[in-house]
């Protein structure tokens, strides 16, 4: 008996963002602001390929599309870093410190993120966990056994997060 497995990859040049962070390592150190720009490709593990219950490039497409689009030229900021502090959030700006830093940037420019830190690893896992959430009432969702999330913050560079359904 032949043994097939089926998978859906995609990666296009416009399924990207460019993003400022701060990369904070454990000791409290940090990183000066900079940016990537990230490029994401997505792999998804199929159980099977049925006529009936096709899943759609299109909807997958979308919705890294839509993530693509809400971190585009924004600074991410992790609300969970113990080394970040979040000052008021009222008007128009952000304030936060990290160390003795103190930073303010106008509120459109940021997007808050509830994670530790800014890093190719958290983002590809938040992106991961974001495109199940997009595609679990489309259909063939439940053909889905695992979805691989990749994001590269250079060519050559970057992480991968790989999500499967517990049984």
């Amino acid at each position: 008996m032949n043994s097939y497995r089926h998978q859906i990859r995609i990666r296009k040049e416009y399924l990207k963002f460019s993003a400022a962070h701060l990369t904070v390592f454990p000791d409290g150190t940090f990183e000066r602001l900079h940016g990537h720009n990230y490029t994401t490709e997505v792999t998804l593990g199929l159980k099977a390929i049925e006529f009936e219950r096709l899943v759609p490039f299109s909807e997958i497409k979308k919705a890294i599309e839509e993530l693509c689009e809400a971190w585009d030229e924004r600074v991410l900021i992790p609300t969970q870093n113990p080394y970040l502090k979040l000052g008021e959030q009222n008007g128009a700006q952000i304030e936060f410190w990290l160390g003795v830093k103190h930073y303010v940037l106008p509120k459109e420019d940021v997007v808050l993120l509830a994670l530790d830190n800014i890093t190719s690893e958290t983002l590809a896992a938040e992106c991961c966990r974001r495109l199940i959430s997009a595609l679990q009432n489309k259909p063939g969702y439940d053909l889905i056994e695992s979805v691989e999330f990749r994001v590269e913050e250079s060519p050559g560079q970057g992480a991968c997060c790989i999500w499967k359904p517990q049984s």
